[in-house]
This record gives structure tokens, sequence and C-alpha cells, in this order.
């Protein structure tokens, strides 16, 4: 058989759940449980694709190598790192991959990039077969296969790699491929690296591979020990916070929302996302759940992204931030359908860049403004400078917050007057005119307090519905949304509030199932795309939160013990689960372990 039929041969797309994540604070890589990378952009997360399997089985490009023989496979962590064990028990022994990328110098480092598998024989003996047929920019630019000094090159027009392997390679033109067998102690190392211009190909003997793995272990848990959380859930709480490090850019200190483009958030569907950005949504969530379990640095590299990075646009109609931003700061982010990728299990289109960049999120300001204050309050005084930027944002809040807009979940089926995006103005003005009295900073106060209660009168009066006793979507609607379990947890108010209650008790109703929770419903409320999705998972903590501050803590530990079975074997979480369970949408999602995050410091606290 050879090595062209054996790759056919394999599963073509495994679950979400069904991977693993490495990386090295620019990129990462899937890593299904059958051994197969199926995700690597490089050299960054917004790079084009060089494995994208995931989105296109036949054309999109992997790094395969699994054992050579019916075996059953698990996959782990590495205690307290970010190093992935993927091991197959077949009938004759137990191999392990080990999966890491270096952590190069200080993480700043822009040239090299390199990938390291180290396949070792634990018991017995078992059959492996690898093969690496990489498809650059998203599976459109050819390449050549040519062999220089030990090392094979796969060299197209925007990049070169170099695979080095202890173990002969065979090749076809375009890929390589091996089979070999390994003893109990025998071992053998795939490299591959980013080369070209300075950076020459370079091999990766066993003892440099032991090297680098010692290396990377000691990075992740030299870094994990700064937490200061001690609570009950530590092991969740440390697998999100070493999740969010690996969604972390080193040379900006920007977090992306997810490291994937267009998994679907229902097969079949349309709703595919390009989420390789930074969301300013995110910003607030970010800052508070690092500081909170003491990554001071991450907390202060963020908010250097944010306001160094982060240019205000003047006299645009959409405001001075636009709701994301590329890694680098850029704000143009033009959305491309890549019609010739099939997508995952056939879900097209496959979408590459974001034109929500370009919607109207009234929300966001009241996200960055409240990052700005959290750490302000926790992390260390801002600038001079910050708070010009801070006073220009406010000042178009007071503007601009009536008026309709696309909201939190960015619908595509034109501007509504969303509660959430009034509530979060309600936040920016607020969060500001606490900075301004406790630092003695220079601002319009007496404009600021008339807006902050105009902004808090209309949400009473007008997003309060009487026929439902809850607080709704959208002014003068009858419609829930999720969203509102933020209310408390701005501080807009009183987590025990009858109307906040009365509130809690309509959404538990109308749209949670079994401690998950949806973010609306698209047949009440249309948002202009097809289709149906599964439960938000960020919705979902945020409920367990709500339920924390009410005071019902025994239902709160219920649901969030509930929401810990649904993450997969290695405790990451997609955007959003299915009916049946399955995960959906990109993967792993950072909004969804800044939720867990926080749900679990809170309840853990209110526990005592």
């Amino acid at each position: 058989m050879t090595g062209q039929d054996r790759w056919a041969g394999s599963p073509r797309y495994l679950p979400i759940a069904d991977h693993g994540l490495i990386g090295d604070l620019r990129t990462v890589a899937l890593v299904g449980t059958d051994g197969t990378i199926d995700w690597y952009c490089c050299p960054s997360f917004d790079a084009p694709s060089v494995f994208g399997s995931i989105l296109d089985a036949d054309r999109g490009g992997r790094f395969e190598l699994t054992a050579d023989a019916p075996a059953r496979s698990r996959q782990f962590y590495f205690p307290d790192t970010n190093v992935l064990i993927t091991r197959f028990f077949t009938g004759d022994g137990v191999g392990e991959v080990q999966d890491f990328m270096p952590i190069i110098g200080d993480a700043s480092a822009v040239g090299r990039h390199r990938l390291i598998r180290r396949v070792v024989c634990v018991r017995g003996s078992i059959p492996m077969r690898a093969r690496v047929a990489p498809r650059f920019d998203y599976a459109r630019l050819p390449h050549t296969v040519r062999t220089e000094d030990g090392a094979t090159l796969f060299e197209s027009a925007s990049l070169s790699l170099a695979l080095t392997a202890t173990v002969p390679l065979d090749g076809d033109g375009q890929d390589v491929w091996t089979i070999f067998k390994l003893l109990e102690g025998e071992s053998a190392v795939f490299a591959l690296d980013r080369v070209g211009g300075d950076i020459v190909p370079r091999g990766c003997p066993h003892a440099e591979a032991e090297r680098e793995f010692t290396a990377t272990v000691a990075f992740w848990r030299r870094w994990l020990a700064a937490s200061r959380y001690r609570g009950r859930w530590r092991e969740m709480v440390h697998r999100s916070a070493l999740t969010l490090k690996l969604l972390t850019y080193a040379p900006t200190g920007a977090i992306v929302a997810a490291p994937t483009t267009s998994l679907p958030e229902q097969i079949g569907g349309e709703r595919n996302w390009d989420y390789r950005y930074v969301w300013i949504r995110d910003a607030g969530f970010c800052v508070y759940a690092l500081l909170r379990l003491g990554f001071t640095d991450e907390a202060r590299a963020f908010m250097d992204f944010l306001s160094e990075r982060v240019a205000l646009r003047h006299n645009c109609p959409r405001g001075p931030l636009q709701i994301m931003y590329g890694i680098d700061g850029r704000g143009e982010l033009p959305e491309e359908e890549m019609g010739h990728l099939s997508g995952y299990q056939d879900s097209a289109p496959v979408r590459v860049g974001n034109a929500a960049a370009d919607q109207l999120q009234l929300d966001i300001h009241g996200a960055l403004i409240d990052s700005v204050y959290l750490y302000d309050k926790w992390g260390q005084p801002i600038s001079s400078g910050l708070w010009d930027e801070v006073c220009v944002l406010v000042d178009w809040v007071c503007e601009h917050w009536n008026q309709p807009d696309e909201g939190i979940w960015e619908t595509r089926g034109g501007r509504k007057n969303f509660l959430y995006s009034r509530l979060m103005c309600w936040v920016a003005v607020e969060r500001a005119i606490r900075m301004a009295n406790r630092r003695g900073l220079p601002a319009d106060l007496a404009r600021w307090r008339g807006c902050r209660d105009a902004i808090y009168r209309q949400i009473m009066s007008r997003g309060w519905s009487a026929n439902r006793r809850a607080f709704v979507q959208h002014l003068d609607d009858d419609v829930l949304d999720a969203s509102l379990l933020m209310m408390p947890l701005a501080k807009f108010v009183s987590p025990t509030d009858p109307k906040w209650l009365s509130t809690l008790d309509a959404l538990g109703e109308d749209l949670v199932s079994d401690s998950l929770v949806y973010r609306y419903d698209p047949e009440a409320s249309p948002d202009g795309l097809r289709g149906e999705e599964g439960t938000f998972s960020i919705c979902s903590f945020w409920y367990v939160e709500a339920l924390t501050r009410a005071g019902r803590l025994d239902e709160a530990r219920l649901a969030f013990e509930k929401m810990l079975t649904y993450a997969n074997h290695v405790g990451l979480y997609a955007e959003q689960i299915s009916r049946a369970g399955e995960q959906q949408g990109n993967f792993p999602q950072a909004f969804t372990h800044l939720s867990l995050i926080s749900a679990a410091f809170n309840l853990d606290r209110a526990l005592g």
C-alpha cells in the first residue's frame, strides 16, 4: 500500500472537539486525536494556512503521524503545559506522539518558527506512518519539493518550510511520507521549520529534540506558576489560562478571539466566520480574567496593544473605534470567500477576513473603557495620553448612544435598538466617571453624569417588558436575549433586584437547556442568516455567574459542573455546543475560556 493510499484511507473529518492545541505565542496548530495536524498557519495566526484539511479534507493539506495498525488513541497535555501527547494503543505495543512548538527567546522574535513531533515507543513495538502534505496559501499556491543537506524543502512563492526527520523519507513531487517501526525505548523526530532569508534549514536530532522538549515544558510551567488561583476548579481554570496564553500574539500582546476560521456554527450552514483577529469586545473580559489570576504582564501587554495600536478614527460615522483589529493593529480586514475549499464537512463558505469590522456596535466602547478602568484599578495607573483617548470615546458615546446598531451578536439583519448596546454605553460613561473621581482627572463630569442617567432611565423604562416581566433584547419589544445576563455583572442592576430576578427566571425558561444557554431565538428575532445555531458557551458561563450573584449557589454550582462536562477531552471549548452536545464553531474560543475563569472565580469565592 502506498503512502497516498494510506492518507486517503484516513477519516475525512474528525469532530471539532477531537483536537488539542499547541503553539509558540505567534501561531498555533490543531492536532487531531488521530495524530493529524489539520490546521496550521505560518508565521502568524492570521497568515494563510499551510495545513488546512479541517476546511477541505481533499485539498487543504495535512501532517499525518499515526499508528500503521488498528489502534485506539488517547490525548492529553503534559501536566501544566501546552505540550500535547497523543498515545496509540495497538495489539503489539503503545506509542506516543509528543507535539510542541518551542518558544523562541522571549517569544517576540519574528524569524524562526519550529514545530516538533517526537514519536516514542513506550511499550512493546509499534508501526508508524507519516505523511507531510502542505498546501500553501489556503491551497491556492503551488509548491516544489527538493532535498538539501538532509532536509526536505517545501517552497512556494510566499513561504518555504524545511522538514527534517530521523527516519528515511520518500516523496512524490508534492508530498513526502514514511513508514517505520519502533521498538520499546526507541524514538523518531520530525521537525518542521520556516526557512528563508537569514534562516537556514537545521536538523533536529534526538538530543536536540530532548533539549527543546525540556525547555518548552519548563517555559509553560514557569509561566503558570504565576497564577494566584487556588480554588475548587484549579485544573479547568489553569487549562483556560494556558489556552488564553496560546491565543496571545507575543509581538504585540494581542489576544485572538479564536485561532481558526469558518468552523461552522451549524453543519451545512452559512454561519462560518474568521475569528483570527482581536475583538475590542473581549478587552474587558481579558483584562479582568488575567488580573484576577495574577497575570499582570499579559494584562499590561494587552493594554499596550489597545493604547498603542488601536488608532482612534475621527469623523467616522461608525465611531472612533472599529469592533476588531488585526493582531498587528491594522484596521483593514476585507472579507473573502475561498470558493475552492469545500468547508468543514462541506459547510461552505470558507471565509477569510471579516466584514463585521465595518459594523456599528456601540457596546465596544463600554468594553474598552471597562478594561481601562480595571487595569487602572488593579494594574497600574493609566497614562495621561490614554486618558485623553478615553475622554474622546466618552464624549462620542454621549453624542451617539441613542441610535440603532448591529449589536453584540453582529447580526446581519439590519440595525436595531439593542438593550445590550445601551447597557455598555452606560458602562463606558460610568467607568470613566469612576476613574475621573478616583484619580482627580479632568473631565466634563456634569455632561457625563447627565448622559449616564439618561441611558439608565431609558433602559429601565423602554428596555423592561411588563408583558414578559423581563428586560428584553430591543427597546419596546418582548424578545429575550442572553446578553442581558451581563446586567448584574456590569453592576448596572443589583443581582437581587426584583426586576432582575424576574428576568433571570424568564431567561431560564426560554433560553436555557440543561445549563446551556442560547443567545436568542432567531425565529422571534430574525438575524438575517439562514439556519440554526447551538447554545453559546460564554452565555452559559454568564448564566452561572448571574445565578451566583443572585445567591442561588446550588443552581449555579450544578450548572457550572454540567458545563464542565461539555469541554473536550483536554478541557477546550469551541464557540457553541450542538443539540447533541458536540462542539460547534471556531475552536477554541477565547471568550468562552474567559467567561469560565470569571464564573469559577466568583462561584468559588461565594461558596467560601
